[in-house]
């Protein structure tokens, strides 16, 4: 039988990086865009373990996004932003992303012809507008 270790805040910081608070003007455009709550979703900036995945500047896990780049650059790109958020709200929380299958889909495609990646980058084309639209209302 396996136990979880609780590691230390102090090294799991220099690990994943510092919580970032998106601004509520994002939050509320993001949750209009989703039409639900993404205030269980946490934003990582910063992140060790994002920047050990080369050549991106963010990966994700069931509500969480963790951002090679900081907060602040992230929510200065919407398609990034819409892309990440997809991810985590209509893959992971849904149970149609894990692990195991982005791996084998990733062995098979490719990253950048992955389904889910391929998912999430039309998503956000298609909504990017829509979300600076209700940016620009608030």
């Amino acid at each position: 039988m396996s136990r979880r270790v609780k590691i230390p805040d102090e090294p799991r910081r220099r690990l994943f990086g510092n919580r970032y608070v998106l601004p509520q003007r994002v939050t509320a455009a993001l949750e209009q865009v989703f039409a639900e709550p993404v205030g269980g979703v946490v934003v990582i900036e910063h992140s060790r373990y994002a920047r050990l995945h080369r050549g991106i500047c963010a990966t994700t896990r069931p509500n969480l996004i963790l951002l090679a780049i900081s907060g602040a650059a992230f929510v200065a790109d919407p398609e990034l932003l819409l892309h990440e958020y997809f991810h985590v709200l209509r893959q992971w929380a849904t149970a149609h992303l894990t692990r195991w299958r982005y791996v084998v889909e990733s062995a098979r495609c490719g990253y950048w012809n992955n389904r889910y990646e391929r998912e999430a980058r039309a998503f956000a084309a298609g909504a990017v507008e829509r979300y600076r639209g209700y940016l620009r209302d608030r």
